[in-house]
């Protein structure tokens, strides 16, 4: 029986302190259908919600939120507001030293810092490598979400930082075990490249050129929604598992009625 929930409208609402939050609803499916609205939403942190962002997600009538940051992107930005009733589970999927590496970089490394380890295209395959890491190195993390959402955790609201990257690539393998078409899955990732939606970065370096032209060219393919970082994931998918049905099953443990389970609660009725 499928799960009866309120349903929310697709409207984008505009919020002052969640970037990059958005219902995934609509989305089409291989077999005609589509991912039902109000059941699985996606955005970055949630630590500089207002109060006006929280009454609007307190009234999604969210079971779970998936706050997918490590200890390093918590001290940096904060603990999540709390939502009265909603279940809050953390799952870093990178680690700690990663993310202290990674913030550090972005806040204060000197031009020739940045140049040396971000020039040339070597930004660009720092985040396909993540990307590819966390699809190895996390099938226990991702297994244990779909599981939960299979479960009770619906509607639910994922998201990390900035709400592209670790909630990105959750989000599309959400999509893709539910039956989402690849090239829905995709232009949904690249919709985090909207200029409302993207991260303000922030420097505490005191250089001249701290917020100079090329600084920031540097930066940007650390916080742009590239599909070559998707499709490197995809990619490492298919050099592991051999396809995306197998990597479900074998890899993330999802067995055909837990699938049946989430298709239920995610997706339209036939």
């Amino acid at each position: 029986m499928t799960q009866q929930l309120p349903q929310v409208s697709s409207t984008e609402p505009e919020l002052s302190g969640v970037r990059n939050f958005r219902d995934v609803g609509g989305l089409p499916t291989v077999d005609g259908r589509s991912v039902r609205f109000g059941r699985l939403f996606r955005s970055g942190h949630l630590a500089h919600a207002t109060e006006e962002d929280a009454a609007f997600l307190a009234g999604l009538g969210l079971h779970t939120v998936f706050d997918f940051r490590n200890q390093a992107d918590r001290k940096v930005e904060g603990a999540d507001v709390e939502l009265p009733g909603v279940r809050n589970v953390n799952i870093p999927l990178n680690d700690p030293a990663d993310g202290k590496e990674f913030w550090k970089l972005v806040s204060s490394g000197s031009l020739d810092q940045l140049r040396s380890v971000l020039a040339d295209g070597k930004a660009a395959a720092r985040m396909s490598d993540s990307y590819r890491k966390m699809i190895v190195e996390r099938t226990a993390e991702h297994s244990r979400v779909l599981h939960a959402m299979a479960e009770d955790s619906i509607p639910a609201l994922m998201h990390c930082a900035a709400g592209k990257d670790r909630a990105g690539l959750s989000i599309a393998i959400s999509l893709l075990a539910v039956g989402v078409e690849r090239e829905a899955v995709e232009a949904d990732y690249v919709k985090s490249n909207d200029p409302h939606r993207r991260y303000k970065v922030r420097r505490s370096s005191t250089d001249a050129d701290a917020l100079s032209p090329e600084v920031m060219e540097l930066l940007s393919p650390l916080f742009d929604a590239r599909l070559e970082y998707l499709r490197a994931a995809f990619e490492t998918i298919e050099q592991n598992w051999g396809t995306v049905e197998s990597y479900l099953s074998d890899g993330l443990k999802l067995s055909p009625a837990t699938r049946e389970r989430l298709r239920e609660r995610l997706v339209t009725e036939a």
